[in-house]
């Protein structure tokens, strides 16, 4: 048995990680959203902090009534309570990767976790 799992992803609107690797401690899903397309509806957590990170393309994410512009190269954490919804640009796709944890979970990070061999 292996002690890693890798993957290929294809170049789909949306794929989620979570079953294909095996994830146990995070939800991760690969997005790309065409030009001007939002997603369906506004959302919050129950206790999952979000982390969006912009690959390509542009659009806006509406939280708690305020619009934040997003472009490559964008980072973005959001509060579980906060309600969300993010939009394309209505010139061009975005391509994102939302990583979903549970907020206040992190204990160690990556140099207190670390064994070295």
């Amino acid at each position: 048995m292996n002690n890693f799992q890798k993957i290929k992803v294809q170049d789909e609107p949306r794929v989620e990680l979570h079953d294909l690797l095996g994830l146990t401690g995070a939800e991760v899903s690969i997005n790309k959203m065409p030009a001007g397309v939002s997603v369906p509806f506004v959302h919050s957590h129950k206790q999952n902090e979000e982390i969006y990170g912009i690959l390509s393309g542009k659009g806006a994410m509406l939280i708690d009534g305020e619009i934040v512009k997003l472009e490559a190269g964008d980072w973005l954490r959001v509060s579980p309570s906060a309600k969300r919804q993010l939009s394309a640009d209505k010139e061009c796709e975005i391509s994102y990767i939302c990583i979903q944890v549970k907020e206040g979970s992190l204990q160690q990070m990556t140099a207190s976790d670390a064994i070295i061999i």
